[in-house]
């Protein structure tokens, strides 16, 4: 069956970075674009992020141009966000998702951007 479990969340100030990983399986990752979205308490979930399948193109909310960036390693059926320059207002629980399997959605991970 479908799993996708994300990892790599935590505490941090507001300037530092994290790294999430995304680890898929069931599926043939390989063939699925895969996006990142975010949820923070009280808002509707948001579009943080998105790659090809093949990791040939990305695209970025506004709100994280220039600091995050998406990437793959389809040998690890891994996604990643490489999160920088953190601040405040990323504070949400991530998620990953692949647009063409719908419904799926792992337990997600918590970034918090706090001093």
């Amino acid at each position: 069956q479908v799993q996708l479990v994300e990892s790599g969340g935590g505490l941090v100030q507001p300037g530092g970075s994290l790294r999430l990983s995304c680890a898929a399986s069931g599926f043939t990752f390989s063939r699925y674009a895969m996006r990142w979205y975010r949820q923070a308490p009280g808002k509707e979930r948001e579009l943080v992020a998105g790659i090809t399948s093949a990791g040939g193109s990305t695209n970025y909310a506004d709100s994280v141009k220039g600091r995050f960036t998406i990437s793959r390693d389809n040998a690890k059926n891994t996604v990643y966000l490489q999160m920088n320059s953190l601040k405040p207002e990323d504070t949400a629980m991530y998620y990953c998702n692949a647009p063409l399997l719908i419904g799926y959605w792992g337990q997600g991970t918590q970034v918090t951007v706090s001093s």
